[in-house]
Parts: structure tokens; sequence; C-alpha cells
């Protein structure tokens, strides 16, 4: 007797684990499963929003904010996107020209990414003071960049670094 009632025990409990399944896949706006094609959802929609800011202090308290300086090559007609994260389909922040220089802060942990900052041109009178982009000593600790200067994600192969 006492073998038989978990037996019939077994298949309630397996039948209780059970649920409509459908709600589930309602919740998941990007499923083909919700009914959804995969064209009409873009999968960068949601990674479009993605911001990811440029660390610098990386080298620590007694190295600049940040530790090199690159410059743009082989960037073409149409120059090289500035993004708000490290992959193709972050948001633009600007674009850089063939020779722009950029201070190297950071990079993406598969090398294929640069976290920069971009100092602004020269003005074009040359009476304006340039804008001092506070990369260029030591802050205290690894922090977020929060200066002056445009701040962004450009792909490392095509920045030469020529200081740092």
């Amino acid at each position: 007797m006492h073998a038989v009632f978990p037996l019939i025990l077994l298949p309630l409990i397996v039948l209780s684990g059970c649920s409509k399944s459908d709600d589930l896949y309602e919740a998941l706006p990007n499923s083909s499963l919700a009914g959804a094609a995969r064209d009409d959802v873009s999968e960068t929609r949601l990674e479009a929003g993605i911001v990811r800011p440029v660390t610098i202090g990386e080298d620590g308290p007694q190295l600049d904010a940040c530790g090199g300086m690159g410059q743009v090559m082989r960037a073409g007609t149409k120059g090289l996107a500035v993004r708000a994260a490290p992959f193709a389909q972050a948001k633009e922040q600007g674009m850089l020209a063939e020779g722009a220089r950029v201070y190297v802060c950071t990079r993406s942990l598969d090398q294929k990414w640069l976290g920069v900052v971009v100092p602004p041109g020269p003005a074009a009178d040359n009476a304006a003071e340039p804008v001092d982009c506070d990369v260029t000593s030591p802050v205290d600790r690894k922090q977020a960049y929060d200066g002056p200067c445009v701040s962004g994600w450009v792909a490392s192969a095509y920045v030469r670094l020529i200081a740092g």
C-alpha cells in the first residue's frame, strides 16, 4: 500500500507543474514565439538606448586620467563614428574626421572599442582659450567621465596610439 500511494501522487504533481505557456510568450516582445516576426522588431531597438560612460582614472591616482592620445586613421570620407556604448548599433554621439586626435581612456574587454574623450578643435580666430577636457591630470579614483568634452566609444581598428 505504501508503494502505491506515491505512484498515485506522481501524476498529480507532474500535472500541477503545467500551466498556460502562452502567457510567457506574450511577455516576450521580441520573440518570434509571441507572434512578432524578427524583422518587425529590431534587436537593436533595445540596445540603441544603452549608454556606457567612458571610464577615466584606470591607471591609478598617480597618472593622467586618460593614459594615451590617439589619432584617427583610415576613417574614409564619412569619418569615424563616436558611439554611446562599445557596439556598432549604439547611438551615434558624433563623427571624427581623418587625423582627429582623441584622449584614449579605456578599452572594451574584447579590445575592439576604445573609450575616448574628444578635445574640441581649435577656435577659428585662435582668440578663445582651448577647452580643457580635464583628463590630462590625475583623478583620485576610477570614475565615469563627466567633463566638458564629448566622450564615447570608437572602433579601435581606426585609432593609432601616438602617445601614452
